[in-house]
């Protein structure tokens, strides 16, 4: 089985925020950088090339027609045919994704490119979906019509988008390849599509009766015994709103600041992660940047950043005699 390592990062922003409700998730890639994203890699021995904010301009030749309840659907399927080809250019490079969000729509493209790359290369990509929403909604069950929350639901192929890729490949995982953690608001209809689809879900529930450690070892060993790469998709709503206030469909009862370092921690251990999206940080709603902070801290986990590293009050005191 083979290990993923790698010394080189390529970040890309995705200044997305037509598929929420709430605007200011596009400003969400200046305040990973601002908060130091960058540098943080950089110290960790890894190589960073900043491609900067992806820019959709123009319009596009639309074969197919708008579906019902899908709010801002050419302006998301322009980014979703962006994203998808350039992240597929991305993996071709040999370096690791990261895309900086922007809302979960972004997933759309850069998981369908991640995808597209790994099906040729003989592997399954597995995605693990850190967020508090489960995104599985389709334009025949959403409530909202926004499409962030049919995300998760695009990327396994479920019916209702399917003009949204165009004339880019395809390349949808199966079912069994989504991992769904930390999930703590679900609509009815979607609840009962995922029952039929048997999508794996560790709800908060899960997490409070068996602790997160054994259930992000479950999803560990199911992507390594079958040789995967794993997408992780890390929504900041994921956390505990007084973790990270700067989102704009915050739900209580979130993973805690240690549970989501232990997370980071164990997938970096795991060897395994091939890619990551960054989304939904609204820092129009942050405290003084506190979310985007958390953020890049806890990617600093993802890769390979100790405790003993970072810089804590502990680390301050000065040794007893």
């Amino acid at each position: 089985m083979e290990d993923i390592r790698t010394k080189r990062i390529a970040l890309l922003g995705a200044p997305i925020d037509m598929g929420a409700s709430q605007r200011g998730t596009l400003m969400g890639p200046a305040a990973l950088r601002t908060a130091g994203l960058s540098t943080l890699l950089e110290n960790l021995g890894l190589e960073v090339t900043d491609h900067g904010d992806l820019s959709v301009n123009g319009t596009i030749d639309p074969t197919d027609a708008p579906p019902e309840n899908a709010n801002h659907y050419r302006e998301i399927q322009r980014w979703t045919r962006a994203l998808s080809r350039q992240s597929y250019e991305l993996a071709r490079s040999g370096a690791l994704p990261i895309f900086l969000g922007g809302d979960h729509t972004l997933s759309m493209g850069s998981v369908n490119g991640m995808a597209r790359h790994c099906s040729e290369t003989g592997r399954e990509l597995f995605v693990l979906w850190l967020d508090a929403h489960a995104d599985y909604n389709t334009p025949a069950t959403t409530i909202s019509a926004n499409m962030h929350g049919m995300s998760a639901a695009f990327l396994c192929g479920e019916d209702g988008l399917e003009g949204l890729l165009g004339e880019e490949p395809r390349a949808s995982i199966e079912p069994d390849r989504l991992e769904l953690f930390g999930t703590r608001s679900i609509d009815k209809l979607e609840k009962d599509l995922m029952r039929h689809r048997r999508i794996s879900i560790a709800d908060m529930r899960a997490i409070d009766e068996f602790g997160v450690g054994v259930l992000i070892r479950r999803v560990i060993d199911k992507v390594r015994a079958r040789d995967g790469v794993l997408h992780v998709s890390f929504d900041v709503d994921f956390l505990d709103p007084a973790v990270a206030p700067g989102v704009g469909t915050t739900v209580p009862g979130g993973a805690t600041y240690r549970e989501a370092h232990l997370i980071m921690e164990m997938l970096h251990d795991s060897r395994r992660v091939g890619s990551v999206d960054i989304v939904e940080l609204n820092p129009f709603l942050d405290e003084r940047g506190r979310t985007a902070r958390t953020a890049v801290e806890l990617i600093g986990s993802l890769f390979g950043q100790q405790i003993t590293d970072r810089t804590t009050p502990s680390n301050a005191i000065a040794p007893r005699d």
